[in-house]
């Protein structure tokens, strides 16, 4: 019997996926169907628990579908169906890598498609086979990003600190204490470390209002790197590699703070870290 976890931050949507499925869980095919709300809460569900089907939105706050598929721990990944409204960007993504995906409002009988090509498909090889489609996916949509982006002008001189807005006033922060910079539907925000005497390292998030391409083409390309098309950090404040999944690397960084390099980008920085 299988468990399946629905990730869509609209809750009419989570209901519709859960009404679909009801009659799968009443003849006993599903053994049980839990739900998250974003990224975040999809993320937890699936280190505390194990699921053999994830439903899983592509547009979200704070985390998006790929960028939570990209924070999945390999080794409890469970097979993935996308969920989308019309999105023709995504649409010929999935077909050109042969990602499975439901189109919305969802339809019961493509969903029963998909559940059943799950049971058929739980082994070990077709699970590698699936991890390799993926991981094809995020490279092409890396891709992308990269060839969208307009190449950074050279820049007259290199930022030597960031000024943010926080609550009445305007904070002065020197680019050593930048850990991050990351972009999540759209926001950007740094992670910037905050220095207490005797205390544990920690880090403070701000929004701000410019896009990663602009503070990109202002940071020192020495100390800075783009690890991904949705983060830069400053290499000084890697703590460890850990090898992800596909030739990428999680990035341990000050602050316990974690990030998840391209696969591309993890090859340049294991030849910035001369590794």
């Amino acid at each position: 019997m299988l468990r399946i976890l629905i990730v869509d931050d609209e809750p009419p949507a989570r209901r519709r996926l859960r009404k679909l499925l009801e009659p799968l869980r009443a003849s006993g095919r599903v053994a049980a169907i839990e739900e998250a709300a974003d990224g975040v809460e999809a993320l937890e569900k699936l280190q505390q628990q194990t699921f053999d089907l994830l439903l899983l939105d592509v547009r979200m706050p704070e985390l998006d579908g790929f960028e939570v598929l990209e924070r999945i721990d390999p080794n409890r990944r469970p097979f993935v169906v996308f969920t989308t409204a019309y999105d023709d960007y995504a649409l010929k993504a999935f077909e050109a890598h042969a990602i499975d995906y439901l189109l919305k409002p969802i339809n019961q009988e493509r969903l029963l498609e998909a559940v059943a090509r799950v049971e058929q498909l739980q082994t070990t090889a077709q699970l590698r086979e699936q991890e390799e489609r993926l991981s094809r996916l995020l490279d092409w949509l890396e891709s992308q990003q990269q060839q969208a982006a307009p190449a950074p002008g050279p820049a007259t001189s290199y930022l030597e600190q960031l000024s943010v807005s926080y609550r009445d006033r305007i904070l002065i922060i020197p680019v050593t204490r930048l850990v991050s910079a990351e972009i999540h539907d759209g926001i950007t925000r740094l992670y910037v470390l905050e220095e207490e005497p005797g205390a544990p390292p920690r880090l403070r998030q701000h929004v701000v209002s410019y896009t990663l391409d602009q503070l990109e083409a202002r940071l020192n390309p020495h100390d800075f790197m783009r690890v991904h098309r949705s983060a830069i950090v400053q290499l000084r404040h890697i703590r460890e590699l850990i090898p992800w999944f596909s030739g990428r690397y999680k990035l341990k960084l000050t602050g316990d703070h974690e990030v998840i390099a391209s696969r591309e980008r993890s090859k340049l920085l294991k030849e910035r870290l001369v590794l």
